[in-house]
């Protein structure tokens, strides 16, 4: 995995919002007993409305509070009453503030809007990825993000279930998911193009198998069932399309208010001229299959610009353009079909007139008279005395229509069944390792009339109300009880008892009996339906689900009740396409349509047809087979309207949903259950790294190693239960705790790797960068000392390890470059901010102090200003030595800033610009310069001068007047200074450029406490407690105090290192200290001194007081003893154990004793350790 998948798969967790550790007490009021989840700090996308930010919430875009008290909760668990009452409440609510997500543990709850939400950008994606589901507000991305990211923890399959009412808003939800995840994954082409299948499956399947209702204007007219299979490294490799009972019958029987297929109208809206007229088509008013409505227009959708989609579609498939002109080919045919009429002739159906024959024959590659004549006969097959016969036998009109329709419908359905299957070939993979699997399925249908197909539709939404059931409800409480959990058990409705009245065998169910009724009808179906309805009042009239009226019956569905009439019932559940009709259409003269009739014809066979029911019935255990080995998720999608308005709420209709779902009895497990369970040997597995008794592997008691791992962590005992076989963790905060400390572990591991590779292997990249930088401004602007052979480490700040930093900007942009700069405002005030540049944006983060609210008078981080890379025009300097950059930026005022490593940070945001946008950044050298400064209130935006002179020391003196600031510096290096061909290892320059950062970070300790830190001293600009600062330099390592000299150009004390004769200048084989006062030369590490509590050897001259002697003169007379007692040398004892990161610096182990030579207010102090002198964190230490 490459090093950004890395860093995309890398979630950021900070443990100041977790309050579940056993020594932190809790809050007098939690932000969830206040209404609601605390949300952390987000990117402020306006520059004049500051985001702010403490260690405990964020603040978000489009969930932003402002301050207010919350009036919602985003996790129903958190309601003070559990009432269907108090959910639909907490529904409405936020649904008139545009907020559609709500969980319930890890469950969604979607409201559809009804409108579009700007909640689904690029924007999103990056801030969802990764987080923890109590960092971030509810939402789809969350969801998806979390069956991604188990699935590559786990190796375990991943499966979403949808479900809700027609109209609730599936579909949207499905593409959401699907969209997530591919723009989340990785891979190469072949990757991409399997992406850019499942995505284009979209528009081809539902062009195909949507339709408009009375209830949603894109319903899915079937169920799908979506597998993405990926590879152990997470990419996309393949997937797979299940679907499941087309309803074939809207192609010729529509109610009031719908419409068919979409196809049918994008082919008539977006066909060209030359196509319409081939296929002979007109308006749709004119065919009979879409005129029985009268509806042939959707608000919102445009059926030309659909088509235009659904080809493009086609062409992802592979699927070339003689298939697809077959395909829109029996698309027209079928339309003309519709327009074939009968009339009865002495009880036979004759056509009325047969020029309308002509078309359909044309399109399907048959001739006419065939197609007349099998629309108003039939062949039938008989037997008599061991003999066969086929018998022509006349229909009459009503026969006649359904033959039509059946053919038609039949034509249809083997159409998308091909299309379905197109789509699994350009996706198939012959791998099986992982799938995400997002079933899309039909919702749950009542209508004014109901038939055959709601029956079916309702079945399968039952089958999943039960798995929904046994997952969350049922299993969860009967896994409590089995592992000796305590627990007190919660009532709910289980709806086996429907589903068994369905599909039962023993006893029959309902569907066995419609197949009896079906095995046992003649040739002509009258009375087939009052036979079926007599047969089921024997068999199931006693069950308290099943009721009978008149001409149907009545279930009483987990949604409610549902009445059925038994119009055709036994007719559309035979569900056969007649013989003769197939051996027509494999006489065709198209190749494309003869492939979709592959059928066997066997006369005489005497084998049950499979039934509708019979099918359905199987695709739905099949489904809840498949589902049961996926570890689920669930999105139950709210209808709140039958008005298709934004902003429309129906309270009893809402309650209604929430009452069928079962939202207030899972409400009450989650909130009395646990969010996680995990098998011990599965546990110990994964977090066995938390402790070194655990680590590598644990052969012991698992329950001891769980309890070593639980209390190395500060695990709350409250937290966690262990029973006979697994774990169980409460709360999701415990542990996405448990996942901070793993990934803290694993990132130190892969920091000390990637140190030392790069310490290996930074040789060329280091002069690369370095001539790569001088590229840009050789012969244009002269070079301060000491920049040219600098190395360069992008991150001066260390933003990682500054949380508050950190939360501003989003998890996938990677810090290329940070600093701390001087920002001038309007009057030229200079103001301290951290800049921070990604690979997409370029950020100034300054602070505020909070004027209202229980955090007023803190200093808190805020995004000053956001400018996008693309948008950055130009950057203006001028031909001198100062750090002067101005930032020009598209249609906005310009940024003027003081940068230290203006050299590197122009070659890292050129870099950026060429990688992203393919251009390079424009510079330009001059010594003035004008600039648009920042509109404020009334007074305009206004233009600001920069005048460039030469002066007398190499520090720039700024002096302003009026509009115009005057910065006066003297000359540098020469503008054709080149950077050495040698490296020169610079120790941490990040400490020389930036004063604010921590020379070290302190490491984490097995008592999960940080040792207290010391800090740089505090700047004016920016309140804030004192890291580390950088470590002052050896001087008794080779040279006199003496020769430490003030110099103009840094105006820092600069260490001046005695220089033998022939010996070349400091800076060439000398190296840059980090030192809090500026550069200061010492000898070349490769070659150091030998410590000063060693003798030194013959040949080294000795540094003493003021005097040079050679080592192998004769020796120095000694002090007499005057009696006088020997001082007491200072000594101090190591708190902690600590690894040197210098060559410099001493390593030692908590409880050894160090000699203390000298204090430093930096925070290092010099000390003598086994014969060995060097710096140590005084953090680390405690006197003696």
């Amino acid at each position: 995995m490459s090093e950004d998948d890395q860093r995309r798969h890398r979630r950021h967790r900070h443990s100041k919002s977790m309050r579940f550790f056993k020594k932190e007490a809790p809050p007098s009021s939690t932000p969830q007993q206040q209404g609601g989840r605390a949300k952390k700090g987000g990117v402020n996308h306006n520059n004049n409305v500051p985001v702010i930010e403490d260690s405990r919430k964020q603040v978000y875009h489009w969930q932003s509070e402002g301050g207010t008290k919350k009036s919602t909760v985003d996790d129903m668990v958190l309601l003070t009453k559990i009432t269907e009452s108090a959910i639909t409440d907490n529904l409405k609510k936020r649904l008139l503030e545009d907020k559609i997500y709500t969980y319930i543990g890890p469950v969604l709850v979607a409201v559809n809007p009804f409108k579009q939400l700007p909640y689904f950008s690029e924007r999103e994606i990056e801030m969802y990825q990764g987080a923890a589901q109590y960092e971030v507000p509810p939402h789809i991305y969350a969801v998806a993000d979390t069956m991604y990211r188990n699935m590559l923890i786990d190796n375990d399959s991943q499966c979403v279930i949808i479900s809700g009412e027609s109209g609730a808003g599936k579909t949207v939800s499905a593409k959401f998911i699907m969209n997530y995840i591919t723009k989340v994954s990785g891979g190469g082409k072949r990757v991409q193009e399997v992406k850019n299948v499942i995505l284009e499956s979209n528009p081809l399947l539902e062009a195909f198998g949507n339709a408009k209702t009375i209830r949603n204007n894109n319903s899915s007219r079937f169920g799908k069932y979506i597998e993405i299979q990926f590879s152990r490294g997470g990419e996309p490799i393949g997937g797979k399309i299940s679907n499941f009972l087309l309803e074939k019958s809207r192609v010729h029987s529509l109610n009031d208010g719908e419409r068919n297929f979409h196809i049918f109208y994008q082919l008539i809206s977006g066909a060209s001229a030359e196509m319409k007229e081939s296929l002979g088509l007109t308006t749709p008013d004119y065919y009979a299959y879409l005129s029985q409505s009268g509806v042939y227009r959707v608000d919102g959708t445009n059926d030309a610009h659909d088509f235009q989609e659904t080809l493009r579609a086609m062409q992802v498939m592979g699927i070339t353009n003689e298939v697809q002109h077959d395909i829109l080919t029996i698309v027209a045919a079928i339309l003309h079909m519709s327009n074939i009429a009968f009339s009865e002739v002495n009880n036979q159906a004759q056509v009325i007139d047969p020029a309308y024959l002509e078309f359909p024959a044309y399109l399907l590659g048959i001739d006419p008279q065939i197609l007349g004549h099998k629309l108003v006969s039939r062949i039938f097959d008989s037997k008599w005395g061991g003999k066969s016969d086929r018998i022509d036998v006349t229909l009459n009109t009503e026969q006649a229509q359904f033959t039509r329709d059946a053919w038609a419908k039949g034509l249809y359905a083997r159409l998308f069944d091909y299309i379905v299957e197109t789509v699994n070939k350009a996706m198939v993979t012959d791998s099986d390792e992982l799938s995400t699997g997002i079933l899309d399925i039909y919702g749950f249908e009542i209508f004014g009339r109901n038939g055959f197909e709601q029956f079916c539709i309702n079945y399968v939404n039952e089958k999943l109300q039960q798995i929904f059931i046994e997952l969350t409800l049922k299993s969860e409480q009967e896994e409590y009880q089995a592992e000796g959990i305590q627990w007190s058990p919660i009532q709910y409705f289980d709806n086996k008892v429907v589903c068994d009245l369905i599909e039962s065998k023993r006893p029959p169910g309902i569907m066995c009996i419609l197949d009896d009724t079906c095995a046992t009808m003649s040739a002509v179906s009258q009375g087939a339906d009052e036979d079926f309805l007599r047969k089921m009042e024997s068999q199931v009239g006693n069950n308290p689900h099943y009721q009978k009226f008149s001409n149907g019956f009545v279930i009483k569905h987990y949604a409610g009740n549902v009445s059925y009439h038994l119009d055709s019932f036994c007719e559309k559940n035979r569900d056969v396409l007649f013989q003769d009709i197939i051996e027509v259409m494999q006489s065709s003269t198209n190749t494309f349509i003869r492939s979709l009739f592959p059928d066997v014809i066997q006369v005489g066979s005497k084998t049950r047809p499979s039934t509708a029911g019979t099918k359905i019935r199987t695709q739905a255990n099949e489904l809840v087979t498949t589902l049961t080995k996926c570890v689920p998720h669930y999105i139950r999608c709210i209808k709140p309207n039958e008005s298709k308005k934004p902003h429309d709420w129906d309270d009893q209709m809402v309650k209604h949903q929430v009452e069928y779902l079962g939202l207030k009895e899972n409400i009450k497990v989650k909130r009395a259950g646990f969010a996680y369970r995990r098998p011990f040997d599965k546990f110990l597995q994964r977090y066995a790294i938390l402790t070194k008794e655990t680590f590598p592997a644990w052969h012991g008691d698992p329950i001891q190693g769980i309890h070593f791992i639980m209390r190395n962590i500060n695990m709350d005992p409250g937290q966690y239960q262990i029973g006979r076989t697994k774990v169980f963790v409460k709360d999701p905060e415990s542990l996405y705790m448990l996942e901070e400390c793993r990934e803290r572990k694993f990132d130190h591991y892969a920091r000390v790797i990637q140190k030392t590779f790069r310490k290996y292997f930074s040789n060329q990249r280091y002069l690369k960068e370095r001539r790569e930088a001088s590229c840009l401004v050789h012969n244009r602007k002269e070079r301060r000392s000491n920049s040219l052979n600098r190395n360069f480490y992008g991150d001066y700040i260390g933003v990682e390890y500054k949380q508050r930093i950190s939360s501003l900007i989003p998890r996938r942009e990677k810090v290329e470059f940070a600093l701390t700069v001087d920002k001038f405002d309007r009057r030229f005030k200079r103001m301290k901010r951290d800049l921070i540049l990604t690979k997409s944006n370029l950020y100034l983060v300054g602070r505020v102090k909070v004027q209202k609210g229980p955090e007023k008078g803190k200093v808190v981080d805020i995004i000053k200003r956001k400018i996008e890379l693309e948008n950055i025009s130009q950057a203006t300097l001028s031909t001198l030595q100062d750090d002067i950059v101005l930032i020009h930026v598209r249609n906005d005022y310009e940024s003027l800033l003081d940068i230290r490593l203006k050299t590197e940070f122009i070659m890292v945001l050129n870099r950026k610009l060429k990688e992203r946008f393919n251009k390079e950044l424009p510079l330009n050298f001059v010594n003035n310069f004008e600039y648009r400064v920042k509109k404020t209130g009334w007074g305009g935006g206004g233009v600001k001068k920069v005048v460039f002179v030469e002066g007398n020391t190499s520090e720039p003196v700024f002096s302003s007047s009026g509009s115009v600031l005057t910065v006066k510096i003297g000359h540098g290096l020469p503008a054709s200074s080149e950077p050495g061909l040698q490296r020169v290892i610079t120790p941490d320059i990040r400490m020389l450029a930036n004063q604010r950062a921590p020379t070290r970070r302190a490491p984490s300790h097995s008592n999960g406490h940080a040792p207290p830190r010391f800090d740089r001293a505090q700047r004016p600009s920016y309140p804030s407690p004192a890291p580390v600062g950088p470590r002052p330099t050896l001087t008794n390592i080779g040279y006199n105090h003496s020769a430490v000299t003030r110099t103009p150009e840094m105006g820092r004390p600069r260490m001046e290192p005695p220089r033998a004769p022939g010996m070349p200048p400091p800076g060439i084989n000398t190296m840059i200290s980090n030192s809090p006062t500026g550069p200061q030369f010492r000898l070349p590490r490769n070659n150091p001194p030998p410590p000063p509590s060693e003798p030194p050897p013959d040949d080294t001259p000795t540094i003493g007081q003021g005097t040079l002697r050679s080592g192998n003169g004769p020796p120095l007379p000694s002090r007499p003893d005057i009696g006088r007692p020997k001082p007491k040398i200072p000594q101090v004892k190591a708190l902690y154990s600590y690894d040197a990161h210098d060559t410099d610096e001493l390593s030692f182990v908590e409880g050894d004793v160090l000699q203390l030579v000298r204090e430093d207010a930096s925070g290092w102090w010099t000390c003598k350790f086994r014969g060995r002198q060097g710096f140590c964190p005084a953090n680390y230490l405690q006197r003696i």
